[in-house]
């Protein structure tokens, strides 16, 4: 059963279940990637905006020192923030995430969202996050062109092997193939049982553009900010706890398996150790064709990252 995907430009095979460090907190983090890295996990999904890079880089650095793994086992991602989408500041903030890391590159560098704002030194404000110094949303006239050129240059100077993009609809990977000198590798969206994107991922099979799918297990990431719209946690849904019943696994292995199934890539996270290693296993079972289209009936083009929830102007979805 394939652990890996493999890029179209590079060849490069990224691995297709990994950590994602959305919400991790600084005071684990570093346990969290290493402990991670020694049950079996070769791919981290960060960003600037996390907060956390360096304490992942620490994680890292401390599971490379004691031998588990050399940087080159390991597949790091990282996210230009939206403040940094000027010519002038998409470098500056691909060396500041990798300074943080401790590293010399990343094997992915994604442009977080095609939204660009107001741009905030880390120096004012780190992470820089949606609001300026203000406590409001500034968004900047910064068109994705002049951001994806300078996103080129990275590769050319090795600072990053891959660039993609992430929260992008069909119509703006449509402008960026055509202007590209280097075209995106890998689309990271949001996706799960509710949101199934069957068009998008379609699309993305055409352009031979890898999906990572982010919040595979629906709203249970959004509870606790209180983003989770009402809807019914996936993890405790009769559906998938039936089919997980009866396939002897547990909800989270099913509807990662489920992603899988469909050649994605997905990013579990779980600060429960025993359900770290749980998700790692999702490669080793298959679901039959009727269970994946039970599954997919769920769907109810329910979005909960959505950035037209912060600011009206930004209905990059609509």
């Amino acid at each position: 059963m394939a652990t890996t995907v493999t890029l179209k430009r590079t060849g490069d095979k990224m691995p297709l279940v990994g950590f994602g460090l959305w919400k991790v907190t600084k005071e684990t983090c570093a346990d969290t990637v290493y402990n991670a890295i020694k049950e079996g996990y070769r791919l981290f999904d960060g960003a600037s905006d996390y907060g956390n890079e360096k304490e992942a880089g620490e994680g890292l650095a401390r599971a490379i020192k004691d031998g588990l793994v050399k940087r080159e086992d390991v597949w790091i991602t990282s996210k230009l923030w939206n403040t940094n989408h000027a010519k002038e500041h998409v470098e500056e903030a691909c060396k500041y995430s990798l300074d943080l890391w401790g590293l010399e590159y990343f094997d992915l560098y994604l442009v977080h969202f095609p939204i660009s704002l107001e741009y905030i030194p880390p120096s004012t404000k780190f992470p820089q996050e949606w609001w300026g110094l203000d406590g409001k949303i500034h968004p900047n006239k910064i068109p994705l062109q002049e951001t994806w050129t300078v996103m080129e240059t990275l590769v050319d100077k090795g600072l990053a092997k891959n660039i993609g993009l992430s929260n992008c609809q069909g119509s703006i990977l449509l402008d960026v193939h055509r202007y590209a000198r280097i075209e995106p590798q890998v689309l990271q969206v949001e996706l799960h049982p509710y949101l199934t994107q069957e068009p998008l991922i379609k699309y993305c099979k055409l352009l031979g553009l890898a999906i990572t799918a982010y919040s595979s297990f629906g709203p249970q990431s959004y509870v606790e900010l209180g983003a989770h719209k009402g809807a019914t946690s996936l993890l405790e849904h009769d559906v998938v706890a039936s089919i997980a019943s009866k396939n002897q696994k547990t909800p989270a292995q099913v509807l990662l398996r489920w992603a899988l199934q469909q050649g994605l890539a997905v990013i579990p996270k779980s600060n429960n150790h025993q359900r770290l290693v749980q998700n790692l296993a999702c490669t080793t079972f298959e679901l039959s064709e009727e269970d994946m289209k039970t599954i997919s009936g769920l769907n109810i083009n329910l979005r909960l990252n959505d950035p037209v929830d912060l600011e009206p102007s930004l209905a990059i979805f609509a």
